[in-house]
């Protein structure tokens, strides 16, 4: 098995892909309470800075920016991670290696993440992130979707409330 090198930039501004095991699961919005309380916990016990977020029922994108001198997103995740599927009923099917690794199964082993560059590839990931829950046809609208960072943009004027209207307006901004 290779051996997955994440980058390690102090302060640095990160994407992030974090999936549930099972794709079909709604568990995510199902207890988005649960899951809003262990991001909070997290937050408050290692700081960092949601540039954007966006939930959906199966996996959740975020963009972070660390503090100075701070490069571990990982314990944050892991933190995030299991305070989330320890505040969750057991689930009865596990494999013997979850078992003895003291994982539940909920979520993906690992997950994706990618440096930030420049202020073009942030813009161009903060509008993946509000504009996922279309991509995905949960909604018609990005402001449709309750859990997402796009209505924070809104309210601050930094996006219009009729962005993202609807599969065909930005698409084209994603390279599809």
């Amino acid at each position: 098995m290779s051996r997955y090198r994440r980058a390690k930039i102090a302060g640095g501004t990160f994407f992030f892909t974090v999936t549930l095991a099972d794709r079909s699961s709604d568990v995510l919005v199902r207890h988005i309470d649960l899951l809003r309380r262990a991001y909070r916990s997290v937050h408050q016990r290692r700081p960092f800075e949601t540039v954007a977020i966006c939930i959906l029922p199966d996996h959740l994108h975020a963009i972070w920016s660390l503090p100075a001198g701070d490069v571990d997103y990982a314990m944050r995740w892991n933190l995030i991670k299991g305070g989330f599927s320890r505040s969750l009923p057991a689930s009865a099917a596990r494999s013997e290696s979850k078992i003895a690794k003291r994982e539940k199964g909920l979520w993906q082993r690992r997950y994706w993440e990618h440096m930030i560059r420049d202020e073009a590839d942030l813009a161009r990931h903060v509008d993946y992130i509000h504009f996922n829950p279309v991509r995905h046809g949960l909604v018609e609208r990005a402001r449709d979707w309750p859990h997402s960072s796009f209505h924070r943009y809104v309210a601050s004027g930094d996006l219009p409330p009729d962005w993202g209207g609807d599969t065909g307006d930005i698409a084209g901004s994603f390279g599809e």
